[in-house]
């Protein structure tokens, strides 16, 4: 067991040895070029500063330094999260909900950033959702279809009130 113990330290010390040591300038630049590839929320820039050995002030000061020049946006972070996972993965808003409480983002910033989403695209994204995979249900009984892709479209992160109004709104018959 000292053996394990022992072997795991010496593993850990030679990673610790092997890292490149940066200077403050330039862990500061690479902070920068992390944040203009792709918005970032706090917590991910955090993580990225982690990588780095500074001193906890070294590490306010860079954080300040990104928040202050702009680089680092929490709200600009959680408005393009919100249209890329709608417009692009086709995700609801419960599971973008729990997946920006996941990153540390505040209940109220997510909430007052949702109208990103706009109300009619979401209907028509989720009626899309629906028959494609409604669609592709072979050898199953129609309730067994039905069943199957209203779980399939809560598990995308629509909400079950929206998707029976949906269901039972004369205009979309081939949803029944």
């Amino acid at each position: 067991m000292k053996k394990e113990w022992a072997s795991l330290f010496i593993l850990f010390y030679l990673n610790l040895m092997e890292k490149k040591s940066y200077t403050f300038d330039e862990i500061k630049q690479k902070m920068v070029n992390y944040c203009v590839y792709q918005d970032r929320c706090h917590a991910e820039v955090e993580q990225k500063m982690r990588d780095f050995l500074l001193i906890p002030e070294a590490k306010d000061e860079i954080f300040l330094y990104l928040i202050e020049e702009n680089y680092l946006n929490e709200e600009r972070f959680v408005r393009s999260y919100i249209r890329g996972k709608f417009y692009i993965k086709h995700w609801g808003r419960n599971k973008i909900k729990m997946n920006l409480k996941q990153k540390g983002i505040t209940e109220k910033l997510i909430s007052n950033s949702m109208d990103e989403i706009d109300e009619s695209d979401y209907k028509k994204t989720l009626i899309k959702i629906y028959q494609n995979y409604f669609s592709t249900q072979k050898g199953f009984e129609d309730y067994q279809r039905k069943s199957k892709t209203i779980k399939h479209v809560l598990s995308k992160g629509y909400e079950y009130d929206l998707v029976l109004e949906i269901l039972k709104d004369e205009s979309n018959p081939t949803l029944n």
